[in-house]
């Protein structure tokens, strides 16, 4: 669709913007059929799934450099290339793992029931009957006065934990939660699994294994096997990962069920205690034994960066920055039929969608003042590693950089007249989203699944976590055209068919008019925020807030 003044002004709003609009030749090279032909290319067959240190690695850093070179985008590494390399280990796990109860064992099947490896930089790891306590939620949380592991040791020993958040009662509605907990229904860091095996090394136990429920996870077991029993990759960091919890897994509740009930423990009831604050670790008759094999494979990954430096002179050395993985699954040879985790909306999508709004940047014949950053981490399958390591090592001060407008899975079908916020309304960052919709007349609705915590599971949250407010977005659920519920029917039918699975490919009924309309409204957010006179802040109830207080005052004294 081609835009005129008129339908510009429909769009945006006739009300007069805070800040120049930038031309319409921008807006009107964003198309839904650029947007395809990229997801067509990058989530075929040819690119073996994108996986990081394979040849479909290869390809997709070839593709990716192509396109932004020939878009006249600058080298966004200053050592003149479009790319940041991160140095990885690969680890592939051939894990034996038994638990014994009260002289039972435990028959546990790779990966069917379990999946368990290291990332500890060493070729083996052996534990031996290891003590089992079950640590609730393993959660630590002093501004809650909250503390699963209490006084309880668990030095050397295999702790089991519950996925996501306590689900505190509200004391004057036990039907709800306690809003004050927690986030109440909202997910914090403390749920996610990353958090459980950082907290669990740090109290020195030998094995973290988190009880997989796929309601609290908001994704199938299916989802742990394919993203966890192949090889997984680290940072390689100098001291060979030393202070990971040795062994990390996952248990299904079918086996967990079965440990607790040999060891004459009811674990539904141990659950529902856990839920309060005066949880104590119960320690099971049981013990743990692991035997870790580790195929390991020094490589590494890279991040593709581009830079569209700004006009002003003054503001040139601040910086907006866009972002999308371009990573996937890669393939699998032991399935039998497709191999191929093809990743069309996850993120073949969204890294389109980027190439497509970095095009219409660079074809701009009015640049913003402030330089706009192009980044496509990789890794980020693997546990954020990629945006992880431009936020240690970043190659445009963090102190300098305004936001992060991250895109990680892009509308694949028609228009909606809405947009769907992932995480809490606690930067102005949100304020600016929700102004730049009214102008497409469309709303900002709250995070329908805050409980899946899905504003830690991308990119941005490596940026948030240092300081940088950051920003995920995604395409609503109320579609013109279509039924109510249609939207929210398609989402879960993705989670439940496609999500990590070879089915995510490309679909008879997808259009990405609606992504595409998206992508524009990410254009002006971005606009908005290089042309402005006020930086994005964290509000001050965020979590993040004193991590960018801390890095503005670090950089006056500098």
């Amino acid at each position: 669709m081609r835009f005129c003044r008129p339908l510009l002004l429909c769009l945006f709003g006739a009300a007069p913007l805070a800040f120049a609009a930038p031309p319409e030749s921008a807006l009107q090279s964003i198309t839904a059929a650029e947007i395809m032909q990229h997801v067509r290319v990058l989530s075929s067959d040819e690119f073996e799934g994108r996986g990081p240190a394979t040849p479909g690695e290869e390809k997709t850093i070839a593709y990716l450099t192509t396109q932004l070179r020939q878009m006249g985008l600058q080298p966004g590494n200053p050592d003149g290339t479009f790319v940041q390399d991160v140095p990885i280990v690969g680890f592939t796990p051939s894990p034996e793992v038994t638990f014994t109860v009260r002289e039972k064992q435990i028959a546990l099947t790779f990966p069917n029931d379990y999946v368990a490896y290291t990332h500890q930089v060493k070729p083996g790891l052996k534990l031996q009957d290891t003590g089992v306590v079950f640590v609730g939620y393993g959660i630590v949380a002093p501004e809650f006065n909250w503390d699963d592991y209490k006084d309880a040791d668990v030095r050397g020993k295999t702790v089991l934990m519950l996925i996501n958040d306590p689900p505190v009662p509200d004391p004057a509605d036990p039907a709800k939660l306690d809003e004050k907990m927690f986030g109440g229904k909202a997910m914090t860091y403390y749920g996610r699994w990353t958090y459980k095996y950082e907290i669990a090394a740090k109290k020195g136990a030998a094995a973290c294994i988190i009880i997989h429920e796929t309601g609290p996870a908001a994704y199938p077991y299916a989802v742990v096997i394919n993203s966890n029993s192949r090889e997984t990759f680290d940072i390689a960091a100098l001291d060979g990962n030393a202070g990971l919890v040795p062994v990390q897994g996952w248990i299904t509740l079918d086996k967990t069920l079965e440990i607790f009930t040999a060891a004459g423990k009811d674990f539904w009831a141990l659950k529902k205690s856990a839920a309060a604050r005066g949880f104590r670790p119960v320690a099971l008759d049981a013990k743990a034994s692991f035997a870790v094999q580790s195929a390991l494979r020094n490589s590494t990954s890279r991040n593709v960066v581009a830079l569209l430096p700004g006009s002003d002179p003054k503001l040139k050395n601040e910086y907006v920055l866009y972002s999308a993985h371009w990573d996937h699954l890669g393939f699998d040879p032991r399935l039998a039929g497709d191999k191929i985790y093809n990743g069309a909306a996850d993120n073949a999508s969204g890294t389109a969608g980027l190439l497509a709004l970095a095009r219409a940047f660079a074809s701009s014949p009015v640049k913003p003042k402030r330089s706009l950053i192009f980044f496509f981490p990789c890794l980020e399958e693997k546990g954020l590693l990629g945006s992880k390591y431009y936020a240690q090592n970043p190659l445009y001060p963090l102190e300098k950089t305004l936001a992060v407008l991250n895109q990680d899975g892009l509308n694949p079908y028609g228009p909606v007249r809405d947009s769907t916020l992932t995480g809490s309304d606690d930067s102005t960052l949100v304020d600016l989203f929700r102004a730049e919709l009214a102008r497409q007349g469309r709303v900002l609705k709250p995070d329908p699944k805050s409980e899946n915590g899905y504003y830690y599971r991308s990119d941005q949250f490596e940026f948030a976590k240092v300081g940088v407010p950051a920003l995920h977005g995604i395409h609503g659920v109320d579609f013109i055209g279509q039924p109510d519920g249609w939207g929210i029917k398609k989402s879960e039918e993705y989670v439940a068919n496609r999500y990590h699975k070879v089915a995510d490919e490309i679909q008879p009924d997808w259009t990405f008019e609606g992504g595409a309309a998206d992508m524009r409204l990410h254009f002006m957010l971005g606009w908005e925020i290089a042309n402005g006179d006020t930086w994005p802040q964290w509000k001050s109830t965020s979590e993040f807030k004193p991590a960018r207080d801390a890095m503005t005052a670090k950089a006056a004294q500098h």
